[in-house]
């Protein structure tokens, strides 16, 4: 194939210890387990295996196990006793080309955790290898401190396995009922065991295609491959020395794209700096880049679209001068200066055209919004006896943007003509006595008493600005006109049977009450459901939006769940509505959530829609994950599409649901 040919030089960052790989490759099955066997599971494994003894500077230790030999017993053997070797500043590598296979979930764990109503399974030479048995074991090399990556080139439906031999074959079996379904490992999920983080997410695993798609393999280069590892091994061999799994990912999927428009590659898990953001094969972790120009099927295309908040009317005329603008920040070729304008908006992508500059159509490109194409915040300055704070905070204003422009995110001072619309979310900023309040429209104070005596004050101003416009965003993210709209919902129950109230709050708030009385005060349990009433299988995320302007995806595994299935938050254990510790317990004293759900009929990156507190007392350091640029970066894979005209069924809808909740602690009259 093209990746085993050429730029063979040794670019992979130099490695502190050994990298420990296994590599499974499958195409002769016994007629017991598959009747149809493969042809491009060997050649996917000699091609890693070209790669990795051209490309890696650093020790390496390999081992294969193909055909016959990829018993399920030798594959448990070999992470355990191979990819098991790894320890601390080692990596460990587990490839698999093969069928894959699903059973139904059975066990309420097993329903809780799998929201499709399925499990998965890779099937190896004689038999299915369970996720249930497959995660715990590679949580377990990653528990030792290898950094541990899985390649999965199997998929887990076979709905549209083609009989054509000269075709495309999918690499799926249905489920043997001979079979045995294994049990549950306890404490493990069935996707991942339990690790660093609630859902076990000590690994990072780059899949063929989603729970619900076919992983093809074809003639490619000259002899079968699967389309995903051809494609992934096409994106390691022109990938830069530092390239992450989340960006290395993002060159398969759109490679994938270009051979057929219905496999789509996922990468999990998705945290924000976490494991994702780390060289495919280990090293530090580096600040996320979820927002990516690739060359794709129709073009020049940026994976953030309407389902993500960008207006339809971001696109523009041809020349661009109207439209919506991204710059490339990578630090390479093109940073800061090589600009795309957007021509169309999709659901999750946005088509757009290079501004006088010609990019690789082999590499992928970290950019930013850098023209107007999210409703902004209008600032308006009021500080009459501070001359010199209104000059530092224009100036501020003026520079907080990719390239030290202007952020697309805040408007500054009034609009400058009558018929230009008026942003919706709008604050003040009241400067006295070298301080800034910063004021929602409505009057009440969002951050009170910044410092405001210097340029770096100011500067600490505009990112707090820009983290408020952001979470806001965030907030009332929603898609009106989507068929999907009412038939995605959040439910919440108090697992105590303490009973909530509904409507006497502001806002429509659903209040839970600390329980238990004076001096034995019980923070309030509850269960989080998440439906899907639709008739397709959906993506769901779930933020957790607090008053400290936090939005915390961490409740629930971004997963699929099924038509008219139900998936739990914290995998059906307790959630805890609290106060924060930085706020006493005493009665009248409240927190308040927003419980946002936004669901797609394809993943999205979810790093965007992380946001930690705000923390302005703090400075510039702690206002985190602030991107450098200022830009709420909102992204998908490139995989919808988007019809003009009356309102019908697309590959990409989405659609959202949020649910207020107030925790109290009750007064003596309560």
């Amino acid at each position: 194939m093209e990746a085993e040919g050429r730029n063979r030089k040794r670019t992979q960052p130099p490695a502190a210890g050994t990298v420990h790989v296994l590599l499974v490759g499958i195409n002769a099955y016994h007629p017991s387990v598959a009747s149809q066997p493969l042809k491009g599971c060997l050649h996917d494994v000699a091609a890693a295996r070209t790669w990795l003894e051209s490309r890696v500077d650093a020790p390496l230790s390999l081992h294969e196990l193909l055909d016959g030999q990829a018993t399920t017993a030798a594959v448990r053997d070999a992470i355990t006793g191979h990819l098991g070797q790894a320890g601390p500043g080692d990596t460990a590598l587990f490839w698999f080309s093969g069928h894959g296979s699903r059973f139904a979930a059975r066990s309420p764990e097993e329903l809780m955790k799998e929201g499709t109503g399925d499990c998965q399974a890779i099937v190896c030479a004689d038999g299915p290898l369970a996720d249930v048995e497959l995660g715990p074991l590679l949580e377990a090399v990653a528990a030792r401190g290898a950094h541990t990556t899985a390649v999965m080139d199997c998929c887990y439906s076979g709905g549209s396995t083609r009989d054509d031999v000269n075709g495309p074959t999918a690499r799926f079996v249905e489920w043997d009922p001979r079979w045995r379904p294994p049990a549950p490992v306890a404490g493990a999920g069935t996707r991942e065991a339990a690790g660093s983080g609630p859902y076990g997410a000590g690994h990072v695993t780059l899949a063929a295609s989603t729970v619900g798609q076919v992983a093809w393999e074809d003639e490619l280069g000259g002899r079968p491959h699967g389309m995903f590892s051809y494609s992934l091994l096409e994106a390691l061999a022109t990938a830069g020395p530092t390239a992450t799994s989340r960006e290395i990912l993002a060159a398969a999927h759109c490679r994938v794209q270009l051979l057929t428009s219905l496999q789509h590659p996922m990468l999990s898990p998705h945290d924000a700096g976490g494991l994702a953001d780390r060289p495919f094969l280990g090293g530090a972790a580096r600040a996320p880049s979820p927002q990516l120009l690739r060359h794709g099927r129709e073009g020049w295309e940026v994976d953030h679209g309407s389902l993500h908040g960008l207006s339809a009317w971001a696109a523009g005329s041809p020349a661009g001068d109207d439209a919506a603008a991204f710059v490339v920040t990578s630090g390479g070729p093109g940073s800061g200066t090589g600009l795309v304008h957007v021509r169309e908006v999709r659901p999750d992508r946005v088509l757009v055209t290079p501004a006088d500059w010609t990019p690789d159509t082999a590499r992928v490109y970290p950019v930013a919004l850098s023209a107007l194409a999210l409703p902004p915040a209008r600032v308006l300055v009021d500080a009459p006896h501070e001359p010199r704070a209104e000059g530092w905070l224009c100036a501020a204003l003026a520079t907080a943007g990719p390239g030290g422009g202007p952020t697309p995110l805040l408007r500054a001072g009034q609009a400058a003509h009558p018929r230009e619309p008026e942003p919706l979310i709008r604050f003040r900023v009241v400067v006295r006595d070298g301080r800034a309040d910063v004021v929602h429209r409505d009057g009440t104070v969002a951050v009170p008493g910044m410092p405001l005596s210097d340029r770096s004050d100011a500067s600490d101003v505009v990112d707090c600005l820009i983290h408020l416009t952001r979470w806001y965003q965030l907030r009332d993210l929603h898609h009106m006109s989507s068929p999907l709209d009412g038939r995605v919902r959040i439910e919440v129950s108090d697992v105590h049977g303490m009973p909530s109230a509904d409507g006497d709050a502001p806002y429509g708030e659903r209040v839970f009450r600390y329980g238990g009385g004076p001096g034995r005060l019980r923070e309030p349990w509850v269960t989080v459901r998440i439906r899907n009433d639709s008739n397709v299988p959906l993506w769901f995320l779930l933020l957790d939006l607090t008053d400290s302007y936090a939005s915390d995806p961490g409740l629930y595994r971004p997963d699929f769940i099924g038509p008219g299935c139900t998936g739990y938050a914290l995998n059906g254990e307790p959630v805890r509505l609290g106060l924060p510790p930085d706020r006493p317990v005493r009665p009248g004293a409240y927190v308040r959530d927003w419980l946002k759900l936004i669901a797609a009929e394809h993943e999205f990156n979810t790093v965007p829609f992380q946001l930690g507190r705000l923390v302005p007392e703090a400075g510039r350091a702690r206002l985190e994950p602030t991107a450098a640029d200022g830009m709420l970066r909102l992204t998908a894979p490139a995989s919808g599409h988007r019809d003009a005209g009356p309102a019908r069924r697309q590959t990409g809808q989405w659609a959202t649901h949020t649910l207020a909740l107030r925790t109290v602690v009750p007064g003596p009259e309560d």
